[in-house]
């Protein structure tokens, strides 16, 4: 019995505006380029192995053999944000974590999609307005699938992924704004976040402090 998420179901791939003789739409699709290719790329998305609190716990059960999300061959998860294309934040964000948090991100090439799991990482969860914890890694990344709970059930997580594949296939190759990565023209610069004022680059410290005495002396 062929599942809806069967590789060979060539009824994923035909338009039903495009009418085929009968008997032949389970050997034939007639299709466009675009969906093809978002067909294969949704199929074949590579996560970060990356995680950040108890929301990791639940992904690593998704990946397990109970719930195998090698279905929607997303099993290989990358330790190299280069070669990844998925960044699952699963956990609480705190401040000193947003740093690497978008340092991973512009790593990572084009195309790439970010889930955020969990109450934590989309609004702050139970510590929303605390004195270490983001509220939502959407302001310094952008997001496309929310999981919502808290922790979200490895299920929830499998409709997570449902969802960005549904997105990923609504994408157009030819229109800048749907997939600007293969557009002509010079690429987007990478953004440089803006932390805050109670958000810092560790990297930074030295700065931070002559600015800090440059300061105090301008004070006196």
């Amino acid at each position: 019995m062929t599942t809806p998420y069967d590789p060979f179901d060539l009824r994923e791939l035909h338009d039903p505006d495009i009418p085929l003789p009968e008997g032949f739409e389970a050997n034939f699709a007639a299709t466009s380029l675009s969906r093809v290719y978002n067909w294969a790329r949704s199929r074949s998305t590579w996560p970060v192995l990356f995680g950040l609190a108890c929301c990791a716990i639940e992904m690593i059960a998704a990946a397990g053999s109970r719930y195998d999300i090698s279905r929607f061959g997303m099993e290989v998860m990358r330790a190299t944000p280069r070669q990844a294309d998925l960044l699952i934040l699963s956990g609480t964000v705190t401040k000193k974590m947003v740093v690497p948090i978008v340092r991973i991100w512009n790593q990572m090439p084009e195309p790439k999609y970010a889930i955020a799991m969990g109450a934590c990482a989309s609004g702050g969860g139970p510590f929303k307005e605390g004195y270490n914890v983001v509220s939502g890694i959407d302001k310094y990344i952008p997001v496309d699938v929310y999981v919502p709970g808290c922790p979200p059930t490895p299920q929830a997580l499998l409709h997570g992924f449902l969802m960005l594949h549904k997105k990923m296939e609504g994408q157009r190759i030819g229109q800048r704004n749907s997939m600007p990565w293969y557009s002509r023209g010079p690429a987007d610069e990478v953004p440089i976040p803006v932390l805050g004022p109670d958000i810092i680059d560790p990297r930074q410290a030295e700065i931070l402090r002559q600015q800090a005495e440059a300061a105090a002396r301008v004070a006196e």
